[in-house]
């Protein structure tokens, strides 16, 4: 295991390093999940001349996927060991024998309705596959996850006792079990569907892209660009963090990847190091939320949705634009208020050395796009991308070629990815089939629509608040999947957008990683800004604030998300990026030309929060203020906004010329 893992188990349930013969185990399941996925997706009949059902495949995926988990994640994480112990061997081989007997009468299964009236071995081998599954989701995700999903997948058990408001349909243990594992609603619902089909081929680009030198390059590039500027290394931060989220689909990786580097940096230009440490942590939840590969989360949405991919990825770039932006700007204002300077030339990398030893990795990245955005063969582009980034690493790069070790490292890479998402992905489909099961899901919307009396902006923010507190226990793919479930339909009905409801309930699944007291983002770039934790915590949440108020702009002018014509896209955009910009010069007290603003004086504070205030205003959409256009909001911004700058402005020039 990496330092990088090893660092990562710190704040999440990471893996362990194992030995020689478990390791061996592990890459070699790791690489047969793959030739499964790949024989599936382009129906080549390995071995056996035809292409094996779907539900057959999917077992397959759970059998290799929590065989790994079981290997690779300790039963405490306070107990770690380099060998599993023989009874985590023992869970593993049960996984295979639970879900060979699924695999030996899947055609019995998909006939004969056995979800519905299954024989009385097969409820035995389901309760053990329920078992199994909620066991690998603890021990994957930690304890959070598995206290809420193993209450809910026993919720048809228990619903008749319930209030009449949340109460459902009721089924006895045998059938929920049969229901659980043999249903296609439940660990075999959509998030597992999901991952078969399309989640392996990204985690396996996103493994290529780190073993290869793709990395290393982007953030050699970055150093290179804007390494020179006034807060070169935390602009640095923004960049090659928004470029390793697409690779890793992880902040907690994203951070300790890019941290080591950008971190030291920032603190040796004089940045302290609670604000480094919030830049990087900012920087990495922000690259999970960026196209085109957006991390699991986006993929199950699409699902959900029923929609391509390309629909996701699309909507997504300018909320996630707009998001970076605004820690470009707070992090230039903070620059220029503390009169920082770039990193000195010699300690960073030459713009035109770094373009000749890694231009050609663009290539699989263009061709992941293409295929992606324009083509819409999402399931596919990255089994054409990834043989093409190693191909070229292999003929091009003499630094970072591969050998058998790189290899089996790379496989290492996919086991731990596979183990982590299967196990997470599988428990978060008992959530679904119980709620399936009860039929609550529809009563519980219109609930919603009762208790909010129909207004959007009440029922987003008990989603917001929802999404903030199950992102706190959960991972943000549970968390999403929880919401789109039973609040998205509750919000669609009252008109908004279904893409913008999706995408707002995305955004507030992510936002624990900067959001005290978990934070887990920001306590993983105190360890290596060597920082109180808590106190890097509210400086990430203080400098990622406007990504608070982002999904409520996008939710109620849905032209933020694409869905828009061009005219409409092009003004909200306008209005958003003014908005987004005062507002993070508010933040940190500095306006380009203005300068600062009221430096230490009394009431500076109710000024700028003036400011913040007409900043919202100018981004804020109508809508999301019953009987106001966009023309009154802007006034009423400026009403505020002007006066304010005006005054500043008199002051800093008063200043200068020694007068009072």
């Amino acid at each position: 295991m990496s330092d990088i893992e090893e660092q990562a188990a710190r704040f999440e349930a990471g893996p362990r390093k194992l030995d020689a013969i478990p390791r061996l185990v592990v890459r070699v399941l790791a690489a047969t999940l793959t030739l499964l996925a790949v024989n599936q997706t382009f129906n080549l009949g390995f071995f056996i001349d035809y292409t094996i059902v779907d539900l057959r495949f999917y077992y397959m995926v759970i059998a290799l996927g929590l065989f790994c988990t079981f290997l690779l994640y300790p039963a405490s994480q306070k107990h770690r060991r380099e060998n599993p112990p023989w009874h985590d061997w023992v869970l593993a081989v049960a996984v295979l024998v639970v879900c060979g007997y699924f695999i030996g009468n899947t055609m019995s299964i998909l006939l004969r309705g056995w979800e519905m009236s299954p024989p009385p071995t097969a409820i035995y081998f389901a309760l053990a596959l329920w078992a199994l599954v909620l066991e690998a989701g603890r021990r994957a995700a930690g304890w959070p996850l598995a206290i809420v999903v193993g209450v809910m997948s026993f919720y048809p058990i228990y619903t008749e006792y319930l209030p009449a408001a949340i109460a459902g349909f009721a089924s006895p243990l045998s059938y929920t079990a049969a229901y659980h594992a043999m249903g296609s609603e439940s660990i075999l619902g959509i998030p597992m569907r999901t991952f078969a089909n399309l989640i392996i081929g990204f985690l396996i680009f996103g493994a290529a892209l780190q073993r290869t030198g793709a990395g290393a390059f982007f953030m050699d590039l970055s150093f290179a660009l804007l390494g020179r500027v006034r807060g070169g290394p935390a602009k640095v931060s923004i960049f090659s963090s928004g470029l390793m989220g697409s690779m890793s689909g992880s902040v907690i990786t994203n951070v300790l990847t890019t941290g080591v580097m950008t971190i030291p940096a920032m603190k040796r230009i004089g940045i302290r190091g609670t604000f480094a440490a919030g830049v990087e942590t900012c920087a990495s939840t922000g690259g999970t939320l960026m196209p085109p590969v957006m991390g699991a989360t986006a993929f199950v949405m699409a699902s959900i949705m029923n929609v391509p991919y390309a629909n996701i990825a699309l909507a997504a770039i300018i909320p996630s634009a707009l998001y970076f932006f605004g820690l470009f700007v707070q992090i230039d204002s903070m620059a220029a208020k503390e009169n920082l300077s770039g990193m000195k030339e010699e300690d960073l990398p030459k713009l035109g050395k770094t373009i000749k030893e890694g231009w050609y990795y663009i290539f699989a990245f263009a061709v992941l796009i293409y295929m992606l955005l324009v083509l819409r063969r999402e399931a596919l582009a990255p089994y054409y991308a990834t043989p093409l980034l190693i191909l070229l690493n292999q003929v091009f790069s003499k630094k970072h070629r591969w050998t058998w070790s790189a290899f089996g490292q790379f496989l290492d890479d996919l086991g731990s990815l596979f183990a982590n998402l299967v196990a997470i992905l599988a428990a978060v489909g008992l959530i679904i089939g119980a709620l399936s099961m009860t039929g609550v899901a529809a009563t519980l919307v219109n609930d919603l629509l009762r208790i909010a009396d129909g207004n959007s902006l009440l029922l987003l923010i008990m989603g917001a608040l929802t999404g903030l507190i199950l992102g706190i226990g959960m991972t943000s793919t549970a968390a999403y999947i929880f919401l789109a479930i039973l609040l998205a339909p509750a919000l669609i009905r009252v008109g908004l957008d279904p893409i913008a409801v999706h995408m707002f309930i995305f955004y507030w699944g992510m936002l624990s990683f900067i959001t005290p007291p978990v934070a887990l983002g920001a306590f993983a770039a105190a360890s290596i800004a060597k920082t109180p934790p808590m106190k890097t915590g509210f400086e990430a949440m203080r400098l990622g604030s406007v990504i608070y108020f982002i999904p409520f702009f996008f939710v109620f002018d849905p032209a933020l998300v694409g869905q828009g014509t061009a005219g409409e896209i092009a003004s909200s955009l306008a209005l958003a990026v003014v908005g987004i910009a005062l507002f993070a010069c508010a933040m940190q007290g500095y306006v380009p030309v203005v300068g600062a603003l009221f430096r230490k004086a009394w009431y500076g504070l109710p000024l700028r929060i003036a400011l913040l205030l007409a900043a919202i205003l100018i981004a804020l959409p109508a809508d999301g203020i019953p009987g106001w256009n966009d023309l009154e909001l802007l006034l009423a911004a400026l009403v505020l906004a002007v006066p304010v700058l005006g005054l500043a402005a008199v002051m800093n020039r008063n200043a200068a010329r020694g007068t009072t």
